[in-house]
């Protein structure tokens, strides 16, 4: 698939920020099975039970990580073979060095 350069850099941003959130996840927390149970009516034997359960596994997370990371890479490596192989007409002077006139004066 042919894609231009500057698609790759937003996708790599794009990338980029998406791994950074999936690697800032706080895993305990966010999985972590939570029970509360407390005594409503102790006469009658009644408990109110307070459940967090997790909506997403351990494993879906880090394989929306570990996707996201492998396609960050294969756009980087591209950008980066673009950056080796491309050449730019620029005119003589972009690559030359100041030229004080009135250096030595």
């Amino acid at each position: 698939m042919k894609i231009k350069l500057a698609e790759a850099l937003l996708r790599r941003k794009e990338l980029n920020n998406k791994v950074a959130i999936l690697r800032e996840l706080d895993i305990k927390k966010l999985f972590e099975l939570r029970v509360q149970r407390k005594p409503v009516n102790q006469d009658a034997g009644i408990d109110e039970i307070v459940m967090q359960i997790p909506k997403v596994s351990t494993e879906q997370i880090t394989r929306a990580h570990d996707w996201h990371a492998r396609q960050l890479r294969l756009i980087d490596a591209a950008i980066q073979q673009a950056n080796w192989n491309t050449e730019l007409d620029v005119d003589q002077s972009t690559m030359s060095d100041y030229d004080d006139p009135f250096a030595g004066k």
